[in-house]
Parts: structure tokens; sequence; C-alpha cells
């Protein structure tokens, strides 16, 4: 059964400032933990000029994605069994710890080991930043703040590269981390003081072993593809051995998921064509975007001679197609219902991207690179925008978070593998192009070469074969990559079409649905949501209340069912309900709310007992009809709800028990009661 959510002091009325307040802190949280996904693309020449290792230039950025991967998929659980507050400000402070040690790294594998630390922080800075909207903005206006926060993911996508351009050319790449640290320090003491103390009454079950078996399993496999031609041959045991170790922990992984009590992916989503065919989309995603990120600043500082704040700037083309595309496929899904072609599109288009950019050389002008980048761009935002949301509408309700972080996990592998496989490609192609370049440029030292700024500095004549040579490896990279969407062309075509549900379509504009921004995988949180977007739909075609009262067959009005709601809710909290608290909660003049409890007294509703309320047993029998017509309300509305299956079933009572709660307390505003 889903967890339920407990407030450990009692809640006491928002004002919109305090809510503000709430929100900006989650949203520092989110920034950071997602800028620094891309802020070191621009960043990477320089730390390998000064760090060396070139070979291990890609585990900068897949270190950070694999430990965010599984900081994810614990953070839900580990927030339910300890707080989400307390788990937002430790996943601060980790991140905290992360930044400054890559900093201060005087290596490759410390800055490593720093960036799978950032990582860990950041991955629980996520999930807790959306579990916390959940938690603290009311449900009528939950949309718009995850709406505003998935904006402020997306947008990291933009900024990143740039940003990390200016800290290194103005700067230092170190600026990069350093800058974290000390808004990282103000977003914890902010937590500390704004965020509300929530924990779950449930005690979560943990699939440690789940998640440990696969996290070592991908790890292994991406070492095994990293180190292959580079550090070992591909023939070697060293190679042979990872992968051997990967295939045998994965199949353990799904040995384990089988068995497992509260599994952390489910097999049985697997039966889903939809699910298997999105998930595979979402990786193939993954894989071509960062992975054309992470490398893309690289070959504009080395081939065109960009600075590393250029280089950022020259990679908005492929952010903006990316943009463009996602938010028009969205509107069209939401208006239409109609999702199938886009993926299909979207990957043909990612296909001629790739295969344009490796096309690429010093002689290609910035017009058309920048072509080439926002055709990748288009691609990438026509593919990604419906995975989740589809998958979101055909999973059962009792799967909806965990389908919803699974999507959302296969991208992020998809990302660490792209890094990864991007990496290898470039390093084992420039190290004989580079070689052979050095050859061709006598005088010129290794050090030179792969210093960009240096590079620059050269004579035209020493500097053409390096550059040449940069050029070649990472067309070379784009090129091999351009199978990858081939496959995903392929793979899109069994995507079958269903008919959205209301509530997936009404959100299949949001941005942070589109970038598949990581997310609870709480059941109940999902569950909201939809009901959240159902009712905002309901609330803009006519007033909800009587609509409401409709379903539930009670003979209330509209004043008298608002009022026996709020007796309802105060009794459940155990706190008194008077009429000046109530009416303090909703910013209305005790004057406008006294006739409406009075008439309620008088009606035999409730009981006036020296200025507290409480309700009668004919309230109480009324208060009941509107809990179930809120249910059935809901329930029509939900559309695919499986009525006969027992799980969905128990678990959309007790969501809607709960939700409906929420809904009496948060749906009915001063406008609503003045109309009644």
């Amino acid at each position: 059964m889903p967890d339920g959510v407990a407030v450990d002091e009692p809640a006491a009325p928002m004002s919109k400032a305090k809510i503000n307040i709430i929100f900006a802190t989650v949203v520092l949280g989110m920034l950071m933990a997602a800028l620094d996904q891309t802020i070191v693309s621009a960043a990477l020449p320089s730390i390998v000029a000064d760090l060396g290792s070139a070979g291990h230039m890609a585990w900068v950025v897949t270190a950070y994605l694999l430990a965010e991967a599984v900081a994810t998929v614990l953070a839900g659980k580990l927030g339910d069994l300890f707080g989400r507050k307390l788990l937002f400000q430790l996943s601060g402070i980790i991140f905290i710890a992360g930044s400054a040690l890559a900093g201060v790294a005087n290596g490759m594998v410390v800055l490593i080991i720093a960036r799978g630390i950032q990582g860990i922080g950041a991955g629980g800075l996520m999930v807790t930043s959306m579990a916390l909207i959940a938690d603290t903005i009311p449900l009528r206006e939950r949309g718009k703040y995850q709406g505003a926060l998935g904006a402020v993911f997306g947008v990291t996508t933009v900024i990143g590269p740039t940003l990390g351009g200016l800290f290194t050319d103005h700067a230092s790449w170190r600026w990069c981390f350093y800058v974290n640290v000390p808004l990282a320090i103000l977003m914890v003491l902010m937590a500390a003081r704004t965020l509300p103390k929530v924990r779950s009454v449930a005690r979560p079950v943990i699939d440690y072993l789940g998640i440990g078996l696969i996290a070592i399993g991908v790890s292994a496999l991406i070492l095994a593809l990293e180190f292959g031609g580079n550090e070992y041959p591909w023939g070697s045991w060293q190679i042979i051995g990872l992968f051997l170790l990967a295939v045998a922990l994965i199949f353990a992984f799904v040995r384990v998921e089988l068995r497992a009590k509260e599994p952390m992916l489910p097999m049985r989503l697997f039966s889903s064509r939809v699910f298997t065919v999105s998930s595979v989309l979402s990786f193939i995603v993954g894989f071509a975007m960062l992975g054309s990120m992470t490398y893309l600043p690289a070959y504009l500082q080395y081939v065109d001679g960009e600075t590393a704040t250029l280089s950022g700037v020259r990679t908005l083309p492929l952010v903006v197609g990316l943009f463009v595309t996602s938010i028009f496929s969205g509107q069209v899904v939401g208006r239409t219902g109609q999702y199938r072609y886009f993926p299909i599109v979207g990957m043909a288009v990612m296909a001629v991207g790739l295969a344009l950019m490796s096309t690429m050389g010093a002689a290609t002008s910035v017009w058309l690179e920048s072509l080439y980048m926002l055709i990748l761009g288009a691609g990438l935002g026509l593919s990604m925008q419906v995975l989740t949301i589809v998958v979101q509408n055909t999973v059962p309700y009792a799967d909806l978070g965990t389908a919803t972080s699974g999507v959302t996990f296969f991208r992020t592998l998809g990302s660490a593998f792209g890094t990864a496989v991007f990496g290898t490609l470039y390093s084992n192609e420039s190290k004989t192009a580079l070689a052979e370049a050095l050859r061709e440029s006598p005088g010129v030292s290794p050090e030179a070469a792969a210093d960009p700024k240096l590079l620059r500095e050269l004579p035209p004549e020493q500097a053409a074969p390096l550059v040449d040579a940069y050029a070649t490896s990472i067309d070379h990279v784009f090129r091999w990559v351009v199978p990858v969407a081939v496959i995903g062309f392929v793979v899109a075509w069994f995507l079958p079409q269903v008919r959205l549900r209301d509530s997936a379509r009404h959100g299949a504009a949001d941005i942070g649905e589109g970038f598949s921004m990581p997310d609870s995988d709480d059941r109940v949180v999902q569950l909201e949501r939809a009901v959240a977007a159902t009712v905002r739909k309901a609330r803009a075609q006519k007033p909800l209340i009587p609509e409401l009262i409709a379903a539930s067959g009670s003979t209330l009005s509209p004043d008298a069912a608002w009022a026996l709601g709020q007796v309802y809710l105060h009794q459940k909290e155990g706190v008194p309900a008077k009429v000046h608290s109530i009416a303090y909660r909703h910013r209305l003049p005790v004057e406008v709310l006294s006739p409406i409890f009075r008439q309620g007294a008088e009606s035999g509703l409730l009981h006036d007992d020296g200025g507290t309320l409480t309700l009668t047993e004919r309230g109480n029998t009324e208060v009941d009809l509107l809990r179930a017509g809120w249910r059935r309300w809901l329930g029509d509305r939900l559309d695919d709800w499986n009525s006969d299956d027992p799980v969905d079933r128990a678990l959309l009572d007790e969501a809607l028990s709960n939700i409906a709660g929420k809904l009496l307390d948060q749906g009915a505003d001063s406008a609503e009661v003045s109309k009644a």
C-alpha cells in the first residue's frame, strides 16, 4: 500500500510569501544539482590540460550521472524513512563536500571521486525537491510550481556550458565547483528555517540488494567500455572479466527484482510494450543528448579555436532546437492525444543531425555548424517529450511511481553510457590521430597540443595538423553514434498509439515531464499529480463545489458543504475548529464566515460548544456522503482506472481518501465561497 505522509508539527496556514520562500529553497537545490550535469562540458579541455589523463575525461561526467542515478532511486525511500527535510539538508551537505573536493582536486582520479560524491548529493536534492513540492504546495497550485521547477531543470541545459565557459576563461575551471559551496550552504540554512518536517507514517521497504547489484553491474559495464582499447586491449582478461561481471550482476539483479517485496524496478513493467519501448528510447535520447553536449564544446575549442565561454554559447542552437520541438510536440500531444509519430520522426531527425555533424571540419562555417546542431536538437526534442507521459498513461495506478522513475532511470543510464562511449571512441581515435599530427608539427609539445589556449597561439602551419586530428577524432565519434539513432528509429515504430488519459494530456506541455526530470517513485505523489491536473481542468470549466455535491447525492448548499468540510478536517487533525481560525486560514473576514457556520448549527449539522465547532451525527453522515462523492467524481475522471483490479481499487480508494481531505481543505477558495 502507498506510504502516507504525516506532518510532525501542526500545519500552520502558510502565506503566499512563505510558500514562495520554500519554493526558492527547493529551486536552489534543483538548480545546482541539474546545473552540474552540464557545467563542466566547456571546462573539460582545460581540466585535461591541467590534470592530464585525457582518456579519463568522460568519467568527469559519467561518475556524476551514475551516482545521481543510484541516489535518485534511494532518496525517495530514505526521505520517507528519515524525513524529507533532513534528507534535503543532508544531500546539500554531501553536495558541498563533493564540490569542495572537486575544486581542490590535484589529479583526475580525485576529481572523478569528487564528482561521484557530488552526484550522490545531486540525486537526493532532485528527488526530495519534487517530493517537498508535493508536501508543501497546496494541491490547486501545485501544477504551476512543478512546471516552474521543470523549467528550471530545462534552463540549466542552456546555461550550463556557457556558465562553465565563463568560469574557465575568467577565473578557473575550479570555480565551476567552488561556486556551489556558498550557494549550497545558503540553501541548507534556508531549508533549516523554512521547510516543514515531513516523514512517512509507514516504514518503507528499500530494495538495497537490487539497487546495489544494478549500480555495480552498470559501473562494470561502463568501465569495460571506457577501458577497452584505451587502458587495456579489448581481448584482455581485464576487459572480458568486466563484461562477464556486468552480465552476471545484471542477471542477478533481474532475479532479485522478481522476488523482491518492493522492487526498485518491477520486472512486470516490461510486459508492457509501451514501457519497454519508451525505456529503450529514453536510454537512446540520454545517450545522444548528453554525449553530444559533453564533446561539442571540446570540438569548438580545439577545431574552431573558440574560447571556453564561446564554446558554451555556440551549443545554444542544439538547445534551442530541443526546446522548440519539445514544447511544440507537447502542445500537439496535449490537444490531440496523438504522440506515436513524434519519436519516430525525432529519431530520424536525430540520425540525420549526427550524420551531418560527423562531416564538420576546420573549413565548416559557423552557420553550417549551428544548423547541424539545431537539427540534432530538434530530433532530441521530438523524441523525448512524450516518453514519460505515455508510460504514465498506460501502467496501472499502483505502478505509477515506479514506472515514472524507471523511465527517468533509463534516460540517466543512457546519458552515462553515452558519455562513456563517446569518450572511448574519442580517446581511441585521438590517440593515433594526435600522435601522427605531432610528427607533422615538429617543435610542438604534447602539452601545447592538449591545451586549447596554447593551440590557438601556435602558427597556423603547426596548428593545422593538430586541428585536423581533433576534427577527425570527434567526427569519428558522431559517425559511430549514427547507428544508435537508427536503432532508435526502428524501435520507435513499435511504440503503440493508445488513448491518453485526460490527466496525461493536461501535463503533456510541461517542461519537467519532457526533460524526464528525476521524480519521486511514490505512487501516491504521482496519483495526486494526476488528480490535480483533473481538478484544474474541471475548475476552469465550472465551479467545482456544486458539481461535487451533485456527485455525492447530498442536498446541502455549497456553503454548508464547505463549512462541514472545514470542521471535519479540524477534527481529523485534532485541532479545535473555531470560526476565527478557519477565517484566518483562508484569509477571509470572520463576518463573512460566521453566518455560514451559524446556519450549520441551526440546521443540526454542527454543535457549537463555546465557540468550538464539532460535527453532529447528522453532520458526520453528510460528510461521509461528500467524501464518497469526491471519490466517485475523481474515479470517473481518472481514465483507464481498472475497477476490477483489487490492487488498483485499494490504492485509488486510499489515495482518494488522502486527496479528498486535501481538496476539501485547499480546493475551496474565497471566490467559490462568494459564488456559493
